[in-house]
């Protein structure tokens, strides 16, 4: 993708919303949202506490304001649901122990007390309501292949111990190495039979009995099938996702995201035939919501939630909105399962989209990607993306890519300096920051 010339500053002072922490600051989105179904919040990193803040903010005017019904995160299915529980039944220990079932890297992207807060509005904001009018928090995720196989078989127990028992044996053949990336390794080298088959019959039979396990406890029944079958679901994907890490020509991206979207309009079905609205928002990074054929994503044959939905439900239906940041502090690693350090954000680079919305001295705002604007901010520019994983030797390299922002997003929020997310878990390598004064590296 060519990067091109830049629109004016101009255009964009002209277009945007200041942010000045005001009641107002989210009124012309809310307008924006009118009666979608969908609004996706974005982020450009998973560890600034800023966007989490502001998605917790935007989303708590969403549930109480426009009556949405749940939120769903990049997070694992199984591990989510014991916050769901938290927060629709009331039940479940302390707001602590709802919290307990994050041990996978990189725990901070959950365990942080921005979602902390969260969590607790949300329990709080549920707790005078009647059951069906509580929203819940649901994970959308699918590396969870032996913990959702676990719930599978626990809710087998619970409604049918004789099928609880076939489980235990069509899910043997996930046994022995208990990590999905071995499990991966072993079975597209032939070193082990693929659960495939397994899987899926497992899932058939678990929808082909929902109606039998559905027909004594009414509506907390469903939900409890609607959770079980949703794991198996997770267990049949996940087990193609690790399996084509290892010798495959699928793209794994491609299978993840599929997933997620599959996640979302099966919990819309779910919470409509339940008598709801069936509103979400979607909490994920930038590079799962923001339109994947605006991107270098999309020319190598990449999709993501952001394109799917928008062909799947229609663009009228979803809001995509994506949070850029120019510099700071975020939560990161310095590698995949390394501990949580506070990393400096070195300045945008100066022909991306955060040094050119920086370059409008506005600071915080927000901005409606419509009308006039649009058509400048459709010119490819490069937009940077960091993950769990941040790595300023190898910026370019690792953390950017082109873009056109118009075509990906309905709207922007930018903010030129951001802090990072507080961790429950702190460590001294997270105490211990790492400072501005390092700069410059690696552009």
């Amino acid at each position: 993708m060519l990067v091109r010339h830049s629109p004016s500053t101009t255009a964009i002072r002209a277009a945007a919303h200041v942010i000045d922490e005001s009641p107002r600051d989210y009124d012309l989105l809310l307008r924006m949202v009118g009666d979608r179904p969908f609004v996706l919040l974005g982020e450009a990193t998973h560890g600034t506490h800023e966007f989490y803040a502001m998605r917790a903010q935007i989303t708590q005017r969403l549930i109480s304001e426009l009556e949405f019904d749940a939120v769903a995160v990049e997070a694992d299915w199984p591990d989510a649901y014991r916050l769901n529980r938290y927060v629709t039944d009331l039940v479940g220990g302390t707001l602590d122990d709802a919290f307990a079932d994050f041990q996978r890297f990189p725990t901070w992207m959950w365990r942080n007390h921005d979602v902390r807060a969260f969590i607790d509005w949300l329990h709080a904001h549920n707790a005078p309501l009647q059951a069906d009018r509580r929203a819940g928090f649901y994970g959308m995720d699918l590396y969870s292949l032996y913990r959702s196989a676990d719930e599978v078989i626990a809710y087998l127990q619970s409604v049918d111990p004789d099928q609880a028992a076939i489980a235990r044996r069509l899910y043997a053949c996930l046994d022995h190495v208990r990590d999905p990336q071995d499990y991966g390794a072993e079975a597209s080298s032939g070193l082990r039979p693929p659960c495939r088959d397994a899987a899926a019959a497992l899932l058939i039979d678990l929808v082909r009995k929902g109606s039998l396990y559905e027909s004594n406890d009414g509506q907390a029944a469903r939900d409890e099938h609607f959770f079980a079958e949703r794991n198996a679901y997770v267990v049949l994907n996940a087990e193609h996702y690790y399996r084509a890490m290892f010798g495959s020509r699928i793209n794994t991206w491609n299978l993840r995201d599929g997933h997620m979207v599959d996640t979302l309009l099966a919990l819309r079905r779910h919470l409509r035939a339940s008598g709801r609205a069936g509103r979400i928002v979607v909490w994920a990074h930038n590079s799962h919501l923001g339109d994947a054929r605006a991107t270098q994503m999309g020319e190598r044959g990449e999709w993501n939630v952001g394109q799917l939905l928008r062909e799947q439900v229609g663009e009228s239906q979803t809001l995509a909105v994506g949070f850029t940041t120019y510099t700071g502090h975020v939560t990161a690693a310095r590698d995949w399962d390394q501990p949580a350090e506070r990393r400096w954000i070195r300045p945008a680079h100066p022909d991306s989209y955060e040094h050119l919305l920086y370059s409008s001295r506005l600071d915080r705002f927000f901005l409606p990607l419509t009308d006039g604007i649009a058509k400048s901010m459709a010119e490819p520019l490069l937009e940077r993306a960091i993950g769990v994983v941040y790595r300023p030797e190898s910026e370019m390299e690792s953390h950017y890519f082109g873009a056109s922002l118009s075509a990906q997003f309905d709207a922007v929020f930018h903010l030129d300096e951001t802090t990072a997310v507080e961790p429950f878990d702190i460590t001294e390598h997270w105490v211990q920051h790492e400072p501005a004064d390092t700069y410059p590296f690696g552009l």
